[in-house]
């Protein structure tokens, strides 16, 4: 899905759409869009700079990080970006990056790609370690069961093989 720039002559203007999970969702992604995404965005337009300042709302499906199950967000995630044509990229061989910078992004042939900019947002909006819910037990180490749902019946100890050695000394040292 692409944005065409050439659409857009006024200093402001409006744009807002809703797109089907299909159209926007990609197998590669870390998450599954489960509903609707809802786009909308003003357009400043100031000659050939462009900054778009909205909000992008879906549900995404992940995997928890401990127990594995999916389970769903709600994403709203507002943007403030900044695009300027690919023909102002810097030819600086190397340079700090300003804070401004953060939200400036580059277009070509007068087009920005949505798919690009709800993937960003999507991914921004992602939790670092996603979690079912705050007290997810996860999975037994041994046997694999998600506690959640069932308790194992497995040992609730291990002892580490590697330090048998260490642990004769001291169940030695408590029969003295």
């Amino acid at each position: 899905m692409l944005l065409d720039l050439t659409r857009y002559r006024r200093p402001l203007d409006r744009f807002a759409r809703t797109f089907q999970p299909p159209d926007v969702g990609d197998e590669a992604d870390a998450y599954r869009i489960v509903s609707p995404v809802e786009l909308a965005f003003d357009i400043h337009k100031d000659r050939d700079r462009f900054r778009l300042v909205g909000s992008v709302h879906a549900d995404l499906e992940l995997t928890c990080s401990r127990c594995l199950e999916p389970f769903a967000i709600t994403v709203g995630a507002p943007f403030d970006l900044r695009y300027l044509p690919a023909s102002a990229i810097s030819t600086e061989p190397e340079r700090e990056v300003a804070d401004e910078d953060l939200d400036l992004s580059y277009y070509r042939d007068d087009r920005i790609d949505l798919n690009e900019l709800l993937r960003e947002q999507f991914y921004l909006a992602l939790p670092m370690k996603p979690l079912c819910r705050e007290d997810c037990r996860g999975l037994c180490p041994q046997c694999g069961a998600n506690l959640n749902t069932a308790a194992c019946g497995c040992a609730s100890t291990w002892d580490d093989p590697r330090l048998a050695a260490l642990n004769a000394l001291r169940l030695d040292r408590q029969d003295r």
